[in-house]
């Protein structure tokens, strides 16, 4: 399944969501929002899509948000905007509840928009020549693409509160420290270790890792009370499953379980 910005293909549990326009510097403009969307809707539709390795073409991942499409037409920017977040935004959220995990490979530039949206990845692996750029500030916007919401989460409020209103570059070493991304490799590393770690989560407790992706989701604006119910709920739900009769049963019988996803 292709686009004119990203190609997907799906493989044993695995889909592999690549952005395609090199040439271009994998910009988010018009139609890679509404690209994004509907891909969106199509993976968390799919059963057999178990994890997403998330990648770019090229040099550069992204330089974020397209200034060519942003000038083109100044009048009409802000009502622009509202319909590009919109397809953009609604993929975000499609794809945080999902229960499918993501792994995110990043080399080269990664700005604005699309450092958010890589941010929200389960596992992010850069290479030692990424460099995060927050972008923003230096055109004169606030942020958009879950920014607010999955830098904090990664960064911590304060750390991600300097790197946007500062308009930090981070390299892949700072990026590590602060949270940004979880491994960096080296160049040649990049694709191995993030294939390696998507095809890892392809095979385990698909289910599973949905019920965490969501309790994560929630943890900060839920009264201690109320998550707790959550967690119970969603344990509850765990434990009807096929993968966690066969997590417990290969437990007692000390073999490797073999998850379904089901």
């Amino acid at each position: 399944m292709s686009t004119s910005s990203m190609r997907v293909e799906v493989a044993e549990g695995l889909a592999r969501l690549t952005f395609t326009q090199a040439e271009r510097g994998n910009p988010i403009d018009g139609p890679f929002c509404a690209e994004f969307g509907a891909m969106a809707d199509e993976l968390s539709s799919r059963s057999d899509v178990r994890a997403v390795l998330l990648r770019a073409e090229g040099k550069a991942f992204s330089f974020g948000g397209d200034i060519g499409a942003f000038v083109a037409d100044l009048d009409d920017l802000p009502r622009l905007i509202k319909r590009w977040t919109s397809g953009l935004h609604t993929g975000i959220a499609r794809m945080q509840r999902m229960n499918a995990p993501i792994v995110c490979a990043v080399q080269g530039i990664c700005a604005g928009g699309m450092a958010a949206l890589v941010s929200g990845s389960d596992i992010v692996v850069a290479s030692t020549a990424a460099r995060f750029v927050a972008a923003y500030p230096g055109i004169g916007f606030s942020c958009d693409a879950s920014a607010s919401v999955m830098l904090s989460r990664r960064m911590g409020l304060a750390r991600a509160r300097r790197f946007l209103i500062m308009n930090e570059t981070l390299g892949a070493e700072a990026a590590l420290a602060a949270g940004l991304a979880d491994e960096v490799v080296a160049p040649e590393a990049l694709d191995a270790r993030a294939e390696a770690i998507a095809v890892q989560l392809a095979a385990g407790p698909t289910l599973a890792f949905g019920e965490i992706r969501r309790l994560l989701l929630s943890v900060e604006d839920q009264p201690l009370e109320a998550q707790l119910e959550l967690e119970a709920q969603a344990l509850s739900r765990m434990a009807a499953t096929a993968d966690a009769r066969e997590g417990l049963t290969a437990f007692a019988a000390k073999r490797k379980p073999r998850f379904t996803g089901r």
